[in-house]
C-alpha cells in the first residue's frame, strides 16, 4: 500500500512538472533535472549513478519528487554536514512532496534525506552548479542583405508541443495504471 502510495504521489509530481512548463517557451539553455529520474527522491534510487552524466547549470531547476508522507529532503551548507547526514543546521526543508529548486548560482549543493536512515544508505545527492552557458551571437553586419536573412529565422516546429504532449499523456495512463 506505501509503495502504491509513493508511486502515486511520483506520478502525479511529474503531472505537476509537466503542466507547470506547458504553455510555457522555456529558454532553449534552462534544463528542468527530476532528481533520480522515474524513481524520484526514494530509497531505492541510484542517485550516484543518476547524477554521474549530468551537467547542472545556473539557470537549471532541479525537481524532487517524493511521497511527502514518507519522505523529505533537507538542504545542507556543508560537505561534512552531508557526508555526516547532520540534519541539525539546514538550510531549507522541502516537505511538500514535489519541490523546484532553482540553480540560481554557482557552487556545490548539498541535499539529504531527512531520515538519517536513508541518509546514510545513500539518499543524497551534491550537485555542482556550473556558469550559464552563453549563447552565441552573430555578428552584426551592416549588409543590407545580411542583415535580412539574419532576421528571417527558421520557423517553430510542433516538435515541442507534441512532446509535451506525449509526456503528459504518459503520466495520465501511468496515473490510471496505478490506481
Amino acid at each position: 500500500m506505501a509503495r502504491a502510495m509513493g508511486m502515486y504521489f511520483m506520478v502525479l509530481g511529474m503531472l505537476v512538472i509537466s503542466l507547470s512548463l506547458g504553455g510555457k517557451m522555456v529558454e532553449a539553455q534552462q534544463v528542468h533535472h527530476v532528481v533520480g529520474g522515474d524513481r524520484g527522491w526514494d530509497p531505492a534510487s541510484d542517485l550516484q549513478s543518476w547524477s554521474s552524466n549530468k551537467i547542472f547549470r545556473v539557470g537549471d531547476n532541479i525537481w524532487f519528487t517524493y511521497s511527502a508522507a514518507q519522505e523529505s529532503v533537507t538542504e545542507l551548507s556543508s560537505k561534512e554536514e552531508f557526508e555526516s547526514c547532520d540534519t541539525r543546521n539546514p538550510i531549507k526543508m522541502y516537505t511538500d512532496g514535489v519541490s523546484k529548486v532553482p540553480l540560481d548560482g554557482e557552487g556545490i549543493r548539498y541535499f539529504i534525506s531527512s531520515k538519517p536512515e536513508n541518509c546514510r544508505n545513500g539518499l543524497k545527492l551534491h550537485v555542482e552548479v556550473l556558469p550559464k552557458l552563453e549563447t552565441q551571437r552573430q555578428p552584426v553586419t551592416s549588409n543590407v542583405r545580411s542583415d535580412l536573412a539574419l532576421a528571417a529565422g527558421p520557423t517553430p516546429s510542433g516538435t515541442i508541443r507534441i512532446r509535451e504532449v506525449s509526456i503528459l499523456l504518459s503520466f495520465v495512463l501511468a496515473l490510471v495504471a496505478c490506481l
